[in-house]
């Protein structure tokens, strides 16, 4: 009796989206497959990295980062051209946290200028994250969107108190959303219904389902995101065809299994490798649980995460 492979063809496929401009720009997405079931369907492209930035240089970072990143931190466009030139990331991911009003309040007029400098300074798509407060991250984005129109960027995050302001932006100056829900498949579904009927294409979102760390929660957003694909893929919902973007890299170095250096805790062994190791185990379970975009801070866990995205692309 002759075998044949069981092959689940899917009845969706997730869109494809385009950030950056001409030759620099770059497609996510667009999966017929669940993540790395090449035997099932067309998966054209791998898991996208982008290395953070911030707008000012961040205090209180692990001995293991700075020690990292070095100089750079003190300059938000030539960190990220050493992000893009030294360490490969594929996209920079803006960081605008001094933005906060409950911290630096720094302007949208400021926020704006680190932007234009760093999409100024590499060749690679830019992802902007406001600081989380929506009411200025409103004000914050619509001032990047309109500063920079010469390249598509990723803006956000459009959350249900903001998104109305944040997807005006995005029409009026030709970007990308990122709709960012705290982990549940119902919200991040009808925030995008509410972006879409507000006139932006589906084709111009990408989704932010909210993660944790491995240890803090991961394995539930980890189902959250098998869910959407699986009802994108499966059941050929267009409202949850969207490529989702994990930005786990604040999330893995606030954690204490990161921070904690080898004084406050001698049994858990080498501070440094400790960090990459869990920050590259975070974005390799997110990358499986289909994460198209990986946000991330380490050159070293970039560099492990890599090795591991070609291993499983191969």
């Amino acid at each position: 009796m002759p075998y044949t492979e069981p092959v689940e063809s899917a009845n969706g496929r997730i869109r494809e989206v385009t950030v950056g401009a001409g030759e620099s720009s770059v497609a996510i997405g667009g999966a017929a497959a669940l993540p790395f079931h090449w035997f099932d369907g067309e998966a054209p492209r791998r898991p996208m990295i982008a290395m953070e930035v911030f707008d000012a240089t961040p205090a209180e970072w692990a001995p293991a980062l700075t020690g990292a990143l070095g100089d750079v931190m003190s300059d938000p466009a030539t960190w990220a051209r050493a992000n893009v030139e030294q360490h490969g990331a594929d996209m920079v991911c803006v960081q605008l946290a001094s933005t906060d009003p409950n911290g630096a309040d720094a302007t949208p007029q400021d926020a704006a200028a680190v932007v234009r400098a760093v999409a100024d300074a590499v060749r690679v798509p830019v992802v902007v994250y406001g600081c989380g407060n929506a009411e200025r991250d409103a004000d914050v984005l619509k001032k990047v969107a309109e500063t920079v129109t010469d390249t598509v960027l990723a803006i956000g995050p459009a959350t249900e108190d903001n998104y109305k302001a944040v997807t005006a932006a995005a029409l009026g100056y030709g970007h990308v959303v990122v709709a960012e829900t705290p982990i549940d498949v119902n919200m991040a579904k009808q925030l995008n219904i509410l972006i879409t009927q507000m006139g932006l294409d589906a084709d111009r979102i990408i989704v932010d389902p909210s993660t944790g760390a491995v240890g803090y929660g991961v394995e539930y957003g980890y189902t959250v995101m098998e869910r959407l694909r699986l009802a994108a893929l499966v059941q050929n919902d267009d409202m949850t065809q969207m490529p989702m973007i994990c930005n786990l890299g604040k999330e893995v170095w606030r954690s204490k299994e990161a921070r904690a250096s080898e004084q406050d805790e001698p049994a858990w062994g080498d501070a440094a490798k400790r960090g990459v190791l869990w920050e590259a185990t975070t974005a390799i379970t997110l990358a499986v649980g289909g994460a198209d975009v990986l946000v991330m801070r380490h050159p070293d866990a970039v560099a492990v995460v890599r090795k591991a995205l070609s291993g499983l692309t191969a």
